[in-house]
C-alpha cells in the first residue's frame, strides 16, 4: 500500500450541538474539511485542507495515511468520507488509526487479468464488483487484488468464495458475482452456427 503524508490541526468540540454546526459550517466555508481519528485512546478532532485531501479521496489508489496533527504522528486509513448531495464537496472524513498487528478492514479495488476463454467465443466480459472488502494487518493489504479471468467461458462467472489471497480474509458473501462473461447477440449466433453446424 502507498503511503499519503497529510498534516491536521486539532478542533475543540463545543458542548451545544447548536454552537458545534456553527463551528462546522466555519470551518466549511473557509476552504476546511472537519476530521475526527477514530481507534486510538481517545478520539482526535481536527482540521485539514479542502486541496490536502483532494489526491487522497478522488483516486481509485488506496493509501495509509502518515497523519500529523499538531506535531502528533500517527499511521491511519481513510474509512468512511461524506459528500456534499448537490455540489460533490467533501463535507466531511473519518479516519482509523492504524496499530502495529492489528488487522484493519478496508475496500481494495479489483482488477482483472488475462484474456477470457468466453471473450475469444464473442462474450462481453463485466467486472460487477470494483472493491472487495478485505481484513488485515494493513502492511499485507495489496493496491490490487488480481482476478485472473483467462479459463472463463461463456456465461461463467467468479465468485467471491472461489478467491483467496495469502494474509487476507475477504468479507464480502461468499456468492458475490465478482465478474462474469455475458452472452452477447454475436456469441449466440455463434453458439447457434456452431450448433447448426452439427
Amino acid at each position: 500500500m502507498k503511503s499519503f503524508d497529510l498534516k491536521g490541526t486539532a478542533r475543540n468540540i463545543a458542548e451545544r450541538s447548536s454552537e458545534q454546526s456553527r463551528a462546522l459550517k466555519e470551518i466549511r466555508r473557509s476552504g476546511g474539511v472537519p476530521c475526527v481519528l477514530y481507534g486510538g485512546k481517545e478520539n482526535v478532532h481536527f482540521t485539514v485542507t479542502n486541496e490536502a485531501l483532494r489526491n487522497l479521496v478522488y483516486t481509485p489508489n488506496i493509501y495509509v495515511v502518515n497523519l500529523s496533527v499538531d506535531g502528533k504522528e500517527v499511521k491511519a486509513i481513510m474509512q468512511d468520507v461524506q459528500f456534499h448531495p448537490v455540489k460533490d464537496t467533501i463535507l466531511h472524513v473519518d479516519f482509523l488509526e492504524v496499530i502495529d498487528g492489528k488487522p484493519i478492514v478496508i475496500e481494495v479495488p479489483v482488477q482483472m487479468e488475462g484474456l477470457a476463454e468466453g471473450v475469444k467465443a464473442g462474450g462481453k466480459l463485466t467486472l460487477q464488483m470494483r472493491k472487495l472488502k478485505v481484513k488485515a494487518l494493513y502492511d499485507k493489504v495489496p493496491e490490487r487484488l488480481i482476478v485472473n479471468v483467462s479459463h472463463l467461458g461463456l456465461g461463467k462467472t467468479v465468485k467471491v468464495g472461489e478467491l483467496s489471497y495469502e494474509g487476507l480474509e475477504l468479507l464480502n458473501a461468499k456468492d458475490n458475482v465478482v465478474c462474469v462473461v455475458k452472452l452477447t447477440r454475436a456469441a449466440r449466433g455463434l453458439a447457434a452456427a456452431a450448433q447448426g453446424k452439427k
